[in-house]
């Protein structure tokens, strides 16, 4: 049975011609590359249409894959770019909140502890929502990469660095002048939290820390 076979087996296969191969590697990876070009473009057609040029990209492309990285690696790499020449030939990031764009992009939220039924607490996480997600949208292409790979999908540095050919050390580098820029916007809302030093915040599937102490 194909489900039970690695990538690399999968991808052997595939360059054999084997449909069912390549059908089973767009089975296992649809979700994770319709997320990644999601957080990219925060608009739920673009990030549908990129669905289809990754696979069509990876059903063509499938011989030249030299296999030195993992294919989910390959795959976040021809996913971050087409989203990105996606962004470019739209001239402006979409501003569309996301809780217009589906189930996909449902988070949760953590307030240190305080009462959630609390209206003024409501209002001001809504606020700090919307704010992060506009802050992301608006780093620079390099920084906003790094931290969607590796804060929000929990990639590791090595895993971002193979996904986007870059060492460790830069890697985290630009994690961290990503941190200190979102710090930076994001300032005024701290004091509302209990604990001043983290906010909490990630899709349903998976919920990421904006550690600032660590942007320190």
């Amino acid at each position: 049975m194909k489900e039970n076979m690695t990538d690399k087996e999968l991808v052997k296969e595939c360059k054999q011609g084997d449909k069912a191969a390549y059908a089973e590697l767009v089975s296992r990876y649809t979700e994770k590359a319709y997320n990644l070009a999601l957080r990219i473009t925060r608009n739920q057609e673009d990030a549908e249409e990129i669905l289809q040029d990754v696979f069509l990209t990876v059903y063509n492309k499938i011989d030249k894959f030299q296999e030195k990285a993992a294919f989910s690696s390959w795959l976040y790499r021809i996913t971050a770019n087409t989203s990105f020449m996606k962004l470019r030939k739209r001239k402006q990031h979409a501003a569309v909140s996301m809780d217009d764009v589906g189930p996909a992009a449902e988070h949760d939220w953590k307030a240190g502890g305080v009462d959630i039924h609390d209206t003024n607490l409501i209002s001001t996480r809504h606020e700090l929502r919307e704010a992060l997600e506009d802050a992301i949208s608006k780093l620079p292409d390099e920084y906003k990469t790094i931290f969607i790979l590796r804060d929000v999908d929990g990639l590791s540095n090595q895993e971002v660095g193979n996904v986007l050919n870059l060492s460790v050390p830069a890697v985290k580098s630009r994690l961290h002048r990503s941190r200190l820029m979102l710090r930076k916007k994001l300032s005024k809302y701290y004091n509302d939290y209990k604990n001043p030093n983290e906010i909490s915040y990630g899709p349903s599937a998976t919920v990421y820390s904006l550690n600032l102490q660590n942007a320190a």
